[in-house]
């Protein structure tokens, strides 16, 4: 008997370690450019960097960037489309992929690049709107219509790209009591306290702090231990790192770039984001550049520059690394593909596996569980 039960606790053990290390590939989309349907689901194996398509939302308009609820039960999804943008919810099997539309409400801004939630609210940033807009979320999933409207003003030095605020990211600070926006067209990061169970007043202004003049912050992420705020910004490729502590205050510790040395082409800083272990930092630059760069994190929170490689395509617009840190998968907006990279999780170097996801303008990669 002891025999048998050995058996079979070994067999379960195998199973549940290949459930592990599966698991579900979300893409968002430009669906204006090519022919896409809007969300693709694909099941990724993290041991083999294997994948397949298991399924694929129903005409969907531009679906670029995607946040799913921690119940895993549900996708929020931003649709770029000018004036006519909206902000969706979806239902979401992981187990079949299937994905159906819930319901959507217009973004009350043009062109939501971003967006986030968390179990009351679903938090939307308006590009070419430059502003902030609030969702309620309803107990089937669905949201609310905007309940709150944030409206940056000002502009910036670059006339070509700053000429009116344009909000690019927004992210909840670890214990969830702030809300931070980036505004690519004023040069600027927003604090915004979080009150999360308040009908209108959801975010109230905390804050700003101002970066480089012209360098129109994108995207950051925070380090794991919530110590520290890595910024990266679009327009000319300088990396911000700073302190964050418990009141919600960011201070600057230092800048570099991204740039190689001697580079002179376009650049376009896009997607930047952190090793599941949180000891390496991967950051994304566009237009002529095409490459992600490599940088170790220090105790102390500083980079240390650990390699610069090609993307093997062109727009590298977002990325992800699968949940085990064994892959890291680089969405090319312009040559319709995903690049699926190795990761060595010591030295955190990629290699090209010479697999690749073909597919339109895949513009937003997220993991889930199945």
């Amino acid at each position: 008997m002891k025999k048998m039960y050995l058996i079979l606790f070994s067999v379960l053990a195998v199973t549940t370690s290949k459930a592990q290390n599966k698991f579900n590939l979300l893409v968002g989309t430009y669906t204006n450019t090519c022919q896409s349907d809007g969300i693709y689901v694909y099941e990724f194996d993290s041991t083999t960097g294997e994948f397949k398509l298991k399924n694929f939302s129903e005409k969907v308009v531009s679906p670029s960037y995607l946040s799913v609820s921690a119940d895993n039960k549900f996708i929020y999804a931003v649709n770029e489309n000018g004036t006519q943008s909206t902000v969706s919810a979806f239902s979401y099997d992981s187990k079949s992929g299937k994905v159906k539309l819930i319901n959507k409400n217009a973004a009350l801004g043009a062109d939501p690049c971003h967006l986030i939630n968390d179990s009351k609210n679903v938090i939307a940033a308006n590009y070419s709107g430059g502003s902030i807009a609030v969702f309620k979320k309803n107990a089937d999933g669905s949201i609310t219509e905007g309940q709150q409207l944030i409206q940056h003003e000002g502009k910036g030095p670059n006339q070509a790209r700053q000429e009116k605020p344009h909000v690019h990211m927004l992210a909840f600070s670890p214990d969830k009591k702030f809300v931070l926006a980036n505004d690519l067209g004023l040069d600027k990061v927003f604090i915004y306290k979080y009150n999360p169970g308040a009908a209108h007043e959801i975010l109230t202004l905390k804050g700003s702090v101002d970066v480089k003049k012209g360098s129109g912050p994108r995207h950051f992420t925070f380090s794991k231990d919530g110590k520290f705020v890595y910024l990266i910004q679009e327009l000319d490729g300088t990396l911000t790192t700073f302190s964050f502590d418990k009141n919600g205050s960011l201070k600057l510790v230092k800048e570099t770039s991204i740039l190689a040395k001697g580079f002179t082409g376009g650049t376009g800083a896009a997607a930047i984001k952190i090793s599941p272990d949180g000891k390496f930092l991967y950051v994304t630059d566009r237009v002529d550049a095409n490459n992600i760069t490599v940088y170790k994190i220090l105790k102390n929170g500083s980079l240390e520059l650990v390699e610069q490689i090609s993307t093997l395509g062109k727009g590298p617009r977002d990325f992800a690394i699968d949940p085990t840190g064994n892959y890291l998968l680089v969405g090319h907006q312009h040559t319709n593909e995903i690049i699926i990279f190795k990761r060595d999780k010591a030295t955190g170097e990629l290699k090209t596996t010479g697999k690749k996801i073909e597919l339109c303008s895949p513009v937003g990669l997220v993991f889930t569980k199945i």
